[in-house]
């Protein structure tokens, strides 16, 4: 670590102590955050009840990183962790290469001046306006007053109220509270910022508005930002890789545009649905499972995983499956670079056989499939 980062409070400074590790995999040299078979179990009258499980995962500086789940799946607990308002029940958490155990109240409070966070409520004062929500923490760490002016000014012009200054939280919308809630977060210079829901009582639009800004925070400020949602439109609209979790469990991690493309554990495949490309309704109602006409079409479905990078060449494909081919549903986006996506077509006349007609649709798309026939 140079001096420069040292000096940084989103920067915990190696101290010889007993909670430090002595000797690290070299992998942890890169990572600001590494989790090591952490664990949490809270205690209920009805039992302990285990939050977390066997979590390992690695935040390397400046990415986005998300992390998604159903309700009660363990996000809330996990991201708590990494600014110790959790303390683990078992495993190892630690911050630029120090496990933050054993800290005391005074490098708590060091560590998370160091690490911001923003919620799904905003959690704003009321009484205090737009100006004095922002400054307070800098009031609370002793920062004079020339200093906070100026750190307050610029942090209200980064998030785009600079003409909101004395008004009061009553008067703002939702994305307005979240901007003073953005503003807050960055007060003291952090080089880690934890966002729990941050979008989740946003509407569509502004939600957009939301993560536009924060990946240009990332962006600008070099800001590592660590993101729990339960929408994976979140995670791909912003998110460099994700995990996620079930019953306090990493089911499944990786790239996003991997874990999108090809997502392999159900719960995955369940919160990705809404964003893929069903089979319609009135198609699905047609489907047979053997031809009902002789001119009857089949029908294939194609998916594209993202391993290619390239989009396919649909005038290629249709000329090699041969016969009339008709794109009926699907589209093609594109994620980290990766092509992803899925298409639907109706194939008739074509001269070749099922398992050919597949094995020619397989050189354009990683995943191709017969669903049936219709008329």
């Amino acid at each position: 670590m140079n001096t420069a980062q040292a000096s940084q409070p989103g920067h915990v400074q190696q101290q010889p102590s007993a909670t430090a590790p002595t000797a690290l995999h070299p992998e942890l040299h890169q990572a600001q955050v590494r989790l090591i078979d952490v664990g949490k179990t809270y205690e209920s009258a009805s039992g302990p009840v285990v939050a977390l499980s066997h979590i390992d995962l690695t935040i390397q500086r400046g990415e986005v990183f998300g992390i998604i789940g159903r309700s009660g799946a363990g996000k809330s607990s996990l991201i708590r962790t990494l600014n110790r308002l959790e303390q683990p029940s078992s495993g190892r958490v630690l911050i630029d290469q120090v496990d933050i155990a054993g800290f005391d109240e005074n490098r708590l409070v060091e560590l998370r001046r160091g690490i911001g966070m923003i919620f799904q409520h905003f959690n704003l004062m009321s009484a205090k306006t737009v100006w004095q929500n922002v400054e307070l923490p800098l009031k609370v760490a002793g920062v004079p007053r020339l200093q906070r002016e100026a750190k307050v000014r610029e942090l209200l012009e980064l998030v785009g109220l600079q003409d909101k200054h004395h008004v009061y939280p009553a008067k703002l919308s939702g994305g307005q509270k979240q901007r003073v809630g953005i503003a807050r977060a960055l007060v003291h210079d952090p080089a880690l910022l934890l966002c729990d829901e941050a979008t989740s009582a946003l509407d569509p639009e502004t939600t957009q508005s939301i993560l536009a800004l924060l990946r240009e925070i990332n962006q600008r400020l070099g800001l590592t930002l660590v993101l729990i949602t339960h929408e994976m439109a979140v995670i791909r609209e912003i998110c460099d890789r994700v995990v996620v979790l079930e019953r306090g469990e990493i089911v499944e991690q990786g790239p996003v545009w991997q874990v999108f493309g090809d997502p392999h554990h159900e719960v995955s495949k369940t919160l990705l649905a809404p964003l893929q490309q069903n089979l319609p309704a009135d198609l699905q109602a047609r489907l047979r499972s053997s031809p009902p006409t002789p001119n009857s079409a089949l029908i294939v479905a194609l998916r594209l995983t993202g391993t290619a990078s390239e989009e396919p060449d649909l005038a290629a494909l249709f000329a090699s499956l041969g016969g009339r081919v008709r794109l009926l549903h699907g589209g093609v986006e594109r994620i980290q670079g990766h092509a992803l996506g899925h298409l639907l077509l109706a194939v008739a006349g074509s001269p070749h056989s099922e398992a050919h007609l597949l094995e020619r649709a397989r050189r354009f798309a990683q995943q191709a499939e017969v669903l049936g026939y219709v008329a």
